[in-house]
């Protein structure tokens, strides 16, 4: 995490968290003297990442922590590196980054200007990953040649040590496996054992320190990318930034935001371009309808007048197009003459039906027969109006009509046409109804009824509780979601971190392992018997050369007590030179000892003992074979 790269929308609710004024006051003094605001995060997953350092440096009470910044300076390094998860990568989520190279970005593109300048904003980019896989995006579109001329990314965050390596654009192999060799080989080139990305195109990426939670945002985008980052804040700090990502996006700009942030209530703003991959769309404007130019003007005499009528004209043609019931006109000669807009919408109907027959239209028989109405209608010269007419969409679902025929006549009594109305009745309709069962019910078993209310009056307070419940389990479960994202990314990181110590761990353990053969091969390939003692006199090491002079094999003396051995050494006169060796640190010898080789032959046997250099305790015998002189033979 950064401002960050790396948990969601402005819906997901803050999680319930007691207030710890300690952990406030450390917030603020943070604030205060480094100008990192973090008053706006999450408090449980903020805690627990402040409580990880605190750990880190054996402080348990957050009052002794910010006595420890004060005298400390380097912990603030420490301590941001801590809550600033800098887990990014290229094109991470790749199913999105599809979804946005496939149907977002031609859209984005055939919206503009050829000539004219693309802007992105990566906000949170953290080490760069996702700036120049935005850059990398716009490359393979538009062409490179057209890219270095029109895009330029900006990429921000609050983490400066994170800025400066990307502003270096250097990554590791291992950074760069998610490309294709295809695309590591036209975007990058070797450096040392890393890859630096190609300058040309890294000229278009400006990167520069930015708090999307205090300072002003860039203007005038094209496409803003914040992946991750919101999950980190409350929902008011949410709500801010998201201010001023709609400030900042042009009408009809693109934001792109992590796999667990969405925009829940705020459609008047943003409409969805894709949920699943979290991609929304600035709203055009404000909700208010474009101007329609009005017709030409005709210089007529009578221009004014002609004028006046064609707009009364539009006025009512207007006005029957946006009428808020469902109406049908039918000319004296039984064919369609007008169609307005609810009538297309809940009947079906559309602009081709004009000029038909009315009797060729399902609607002169469904929901009701009309050509008799229009025969009464006729005849009377009256309205007819037929009310809680049924219609059935489905199997649980009807609507209800009020269903007006009205004749049309002029101010001679000529009639022409008919005009049929569809009033929407349904949700009185199905009121009177209740009402109705309601009364006879209550006519029936007042006391009964009254009760009746008191427990729906009951049951409808235990419902909203319910709903409030479930909405509240519903911000719980997001929250949930946001912590287990933020976990995710804390256990990557932790994973990484592991991986690392392996690899040190491993190198170690070879270079130990060569250690320990070197040292191997050298005690054999040594004539002389070579033997190690601890610091309890047991055995650790009998070389191959002591194998050859005493007749005992590594494996039979290991880890037993040297002067407890038996073998053609008489031990007990080292005794005394081995504990003065380990004692004093001092080395003893050569002293010569007549002794009994393996294969039974009176030997010599020059012994000197060396302490073990170092904090081991221990000591080095090397006992070297001689031929016993007369004296010794004849003692023998």
């Amino acid at each position: 995490m950064t401002d960050t790269n790396e948990e969601a929308g402005p819906e997901a609710a803050e999680e319930v968290v007691q207030a710890d004024p300690a952990l406030e006051d450390l917030l603020i003094f943070i604030r205060d003297s480094r100008g990192f605001d973090f008053t706006g995060y999450k408090r449980s997953s903020l805690a627990r990442r402040i409580r990880k350092r605190m750990h880190e440096v054996k402080i348990a009470e957050y009052l002794d922590y910010q006595d420890y910044l004060q005298t400390n300076a380097e912990e603030f390094g420490s301590l941001f590196n801590t809550i600033l998860i800098n887990v990014t990568g290229y094109f991470r989520d790749i199913e999105a980054w599809q979804y946005l190279q496939r149907e977002v970005l031609p859209e984005l593109l055939a919206g503009m200007d050829p000539t004219s300048e693309i802007r992105i904003w990566s906000a949170g980019c953290s080490s760069g990953e996702e700036t120049y896989s935005l850059a990398i995006m716009f490359a393979e579109a538009l062409g490179l040649t057209e890219c270095i001329k029109r895009v330029k990314i900006y990429g921000t965050d609050v983490d400066e040590e994170a800025l400066r390596e990307a502003r270096t654009g250097l990554y590791t192999a291992k950074s760069l496996a998610p490309l294709s060799a295809d695309l590591r080989n036209r975007y990058f080139e070797s450096n040392g054992d890393r890859f630096l990305f190609r300058s040309d195109l890294r000229r278009r990426v400006i990167f520069g320190r930015h708090d999307i939670t205090r300072d002003a945002p860039i203007s005038r985008l094209d496409l803003l990318v914040c992946r991750n980052a919101l999950m980190y804040f409350n929902v008011e700090a949410q709500a801010l930034i998201l201010d001023r990502f709609h400030f900042a996006l042009r009408p009809d700009g693109f934001l792109f935001l992590g796999k667990a942030e969405m925009l829940l209530s705020d459609g008047e703003r943003f409409e969805i371009s894709s949920m699943r991959q979290r991609i929304f769309r600035r709203r055009a404007g404000e909700s208010v309808p474009p101007q329609t130019p009005g017709p030409p003007r005709l210089e007529l005499g009578m221009g004014t007048e002609v004028q006046s009528a064609v707009r009364k004209r539009q006025l009512s043609d207007l006005a029957l197009e946006a009428a808020p019931f469902a109406m049908i006109g039918v000319d004296p000669d039984g064919k369609v003459a007008v169609i307005n807009n609810q009538m297309r919408a809940q009947f079906g109907l559309n602009h081709h039906d004009i000029g038909r027959p009315l009797s060729d239209l399902e609607i002169s028989y469904r929901p009701i027969e009309l050509r008799s109405l229009i025969e009464q209608a006729h005849a009377e010269r009256r309205v007819v109006r037929i009310s809680s007419v049924e219609r059935r969409l489905g199997p649980e679902e009807t609507q209800f009509f009020d269903v007006l025929i009205q004749p049309l006549a002029v101010g001679d009594g000529t009639s022409v046409g008919i005009a049929i109305h569809f009033i929407d009745t349904t949700m009185p309709t199905k009121l009177a109804t209740e009402v109705k069962v309601k009364r006879e019910e209550l006519e029936t078993a007042y006391e009964e009824l009254q009760s009746t209310n008191e427990e729906l009056e009951t049951t409808n307070e235990e419902l909203q509780s319910s709903i409030e419940e479930l909405e509240t389990t519903n911000e719980e479960l997001q929250s949930t979601n946001e912590e287990l994202e933020t976990t995710n990314e804390e256990l990557q990181s932790g994973n990484e971190e592991l991986e690392t110590m392996n690899e040190e761990i491993r190198i170690r353990s070879g270079e130990l392992e060569e250690t320990r053969a070197f040292l191997q091969g050298v005690l054999t390939s040594v004539a002389a018997g070579v033997v190690v003692l601890d610091g309890n006199l047991k055995v650790r090491s009998w070389n191959r050369g002591a194998e050859e002079l005493w007749g005992l094999r590594a494996a039979e003396v290991k880890n037993q007590v040297f002067f407890t051995l038996d073998f053609g050494l008489p031990t007990d006169q080292l005794h005394h030179l081995t504990q003065q060796a380990l004692d004093l640190k001092q080395r003893g010898g050569p002293i010569d000892i007549p002794a009994i080789s393996r294969i039974g032959r009176p030997i010599v046997c020059s012994v000197t003992i060396s302490p073990l250099d170092g904090s081991s305790d221990g000591v080095v015998l090397l006992m070297e074979e001689g031929q016993p002189n007369s004296a010794t033979t004849q003692g023998n």
